[in-house]
């Protein structure tokens, strides 16, 4: 495994990020997903991924019991807070009440003292920016938060609140975890150029697509029993918006890229999103400890710009590009 550093902070994050955004509480069950968090410390993945509203807070639960014991400096621990936890009007976004609220919640579920990484799972446009930040920088400040980052905001959200963490003296932010992949690279134009010049860096989530990146799905043909896309607890849902065959025509042409390297197709699309210097993570998630065990070996992958040039002319023109489409909806719609 190799590090890098987190943003302008002094925390290192592995490379993979093992994360159970899908998986834990729902589409694994709780003896699987510990087996996989096994896994994922055997090839030396440290750095683990969660939210409160993964599997209906089922996640969390899970995810502290299969690093019970573990020695608790040796990891470093994310969570999330925004999206609906229940069903009262409070109990979703980034009100001072809420965050308060799900953090501890969170700590309990989880079985710690404190997060490593707290992070606003999207952008509130109805709870003031300001509130969010002081309570965060709260939590910083009474130990149970170390770090704080956003997921999915806009370069415009992210310089809002950069100004009020200047202007207030808060603790900045150091990460942004936004989806990207070969086939969606909205962060590039402006994300990425603002977390360069700010000390933010990027841990990209769905960076195989939802799995479309393996080449397991074939175009004009039904998806591989027990895949994601069978998936009816929600994986079948998240995944649909790849299954297009033009898409999947599409990534078939990475296969001899991939080849060509001595690379599975996923170990090819994780070693992608790792060539950007401002991604200090990719997280990974699993259903069995073999994929998480062959999907470390795209750490340290150097592709040359030639490889980087041969998969844009398989695939760019089918990537969205578009910085409009990184979007926060209403929580309390």
């Amino acid at each position: 495994m190799e590090f890098r550093k987190l943003g302008g902070s002094g925390l290192y994050v592995s490379e993979l990020t093992y994360g159970n955004w899908i998986t834990h509480g729902s589409q694994v069950e709780s003896e699987a997903a510990i087996k996989c968090v096994r896994a994922a410390f055997d090839v030396g993945i440290t750095t683990f991924d969660t939210a409160d509203v993964y599997a209906g807070t089922r996640a969390e639960t899970v995810l502290g019991k299969a690093l019970k014991g573990v020695k608790r400096e040796s990891y470093e621990l994310f969570t999330k807070v925004y999206w609906p936890t229940g069903t009262g009007k409070n109990e979703r976004g980034l009100s001072r009440k809420h965050i308060m609220e799900s953090v501890h919640a969170s700590l309990k579920r989880l079985g710690t003292d404190h997060i490593d990484l707290y992070q606003a799972h999207r952008f509130d446009f109805e709870a003031p920016l300001e509130e969010t930040l002081s309570t965060f920088d709260d939590l910083i400040r009474s130990g149970k938060v170390m770090y704080i980052g956003f997921s999915e905001w806009t370069a415009g959200q992210i310089n809002d609140g950069l100004r009020i963490q200047k202007e207030r003296g808060y603790d900045r932010f150091v990460s942004s975890q936004p989806q990207y992949s070969m086939l969606w690279r909205v962060i590039e134009k402006e994300v990425v150029p603002l977390s360069e010049r700010e000390g933010i860096s990027q841990i990209v989530w769905s960076p195989l697509a939802q799995g479309v990146l393996t080449g397991k799905y074939q175009p004009g043909k039904k998806p591989p029993t027990g895949s994601r896309a069978t998936d009816k607890k929600g994986g079948a849902n998240m995944i649909s918006r790849w299954m297009r065959d033009e898409i999947l025509t599409a990534v078939q042409r990475l296969e001899p890229i991939a080849k060509q390297l001595d690379l599975t197709m996923a170990q090819l699309a994780l070693a992608w999103v790792l060539q950007n210097k401002n991604v200090a993570s990719a997280i990974i998630g699993a259903t069995k400890p073999s994929q998480i065990k062959e999907n470390v070996k795209a750490v340290g992958v150097k592709l040359e710009p030639s490889v980087m040039r041969a998969i844009d002319d398989a695939i760019l023109s089918i990537a969205e590009r578009s910085p409009s489409e990184t979007k926060s909806p209403n929580p309390r719609a």
